[in-house]
């Protein structure tokens, strides 16, 4: 049995093609220690509101260069109480808003200083809630020398994985295969579509790749079972560049 290993930057709140990465890898690698994407997914995300999707950014103190791990909270503003309001007032009519509010509640009432703290903890509330047990860890921990390609090979030659799991964008835009072929480690490519599933406000019509809360709200034990229709795992097919069709 090959050991999978799935490696992705740290966000918060993430939509469901995240989770589904993370379900798909034996061990799952929390890139926290790589510079920080201004106008990313690291601190934001998105929700549906009666006007459309919209953003639910936590507010940071910014400069170019600055690592995921050292960035920090613009703590001055209430983005707490925002999100928590825009949770309340979108989804709570949701046919599970009673039983996953709690864990947001907990989530909010923290006095969150530092992104990569409050994003890491957040993110392990939802994976036991979707019942994902995939372990975790944080790259920061590790300590892998390397950039790019050879620093993807050498965390999973530190975490025991023989197989890379890649996204498709990642596979024809930057990846070097050839050099996880050279050092005898399998590459996997995530095959997503987000697969459709009930939604507030269905005059708007279904909106694809919200965050994971828009799931968990309105399908509850339902959301894991949704997250595994998108799609799996799969051999890239040759030859690697262009895309397979």
């Amino acid at each position: 049995m090959k050991v999978i290993c799935g490696i992705h930057q740290l966000h918060y709140l993430p939509w469901l093609r995240y989770f589904h990465k993370i379900y798909l890898s034996d061990v799952f690698i929390l890139l926290d220690d790589i510079q920080f994407t201004k106008n990313g997914w690291q601190n934001r995300n998105k929700i549906k509101s009666p006007q459309g999707w919209i953003y639910l950014t936590i507010p940071v103190k910014y400069h170019a260069g600055v690592l995921i791990n050292q960035i920090e909270i613009a703590t001055s503003e209430l983005w707490q109480k925002k999100h928590l309001k825009s949770l309340s007032m979108f989804y709570g009519k949701a046919p599970y808003f009673s039983r996953y509010i709690p864990l947001f509640q907990e989530f909010y009432a923290h006095s969150w200083e530092k992104l990569h703290e409050a994003a890491f903890y957040l993110l392990r509330l939802l994976l036991d809630a979707l019942e994902i047990k995939t372990p975790i860890v944080r790259s920061s921990e590790l300590n892998v020398p390397g950039e790019a390609t050879e620093r993807l090979i050498n965390i999973c030659k530190e975490v025991g994985a023989d197989a890379y799991l890649t996204g498709e964008h990642a596979l024809h835009v930057y990846l070097e295969p050839d050099k996880f072929k050279e050092q005898q480690i399998d590459l996997l490519v995530q095959k997503w579509e987000c697969p459709e599933y009930t939604q507030q406000f269905p005059r708007l019509g279904f909106i694809p790749d919200l965050s994971i809360v828009d799931l968990l709200f309105n399908e509850g034990p339902n959301s894991l079972a949704i997250i595994k229709k998108g799609g799996n795992a799969v051999e890239p097919c040759p030859p690697l560049s262009p895309p397979c069709g």
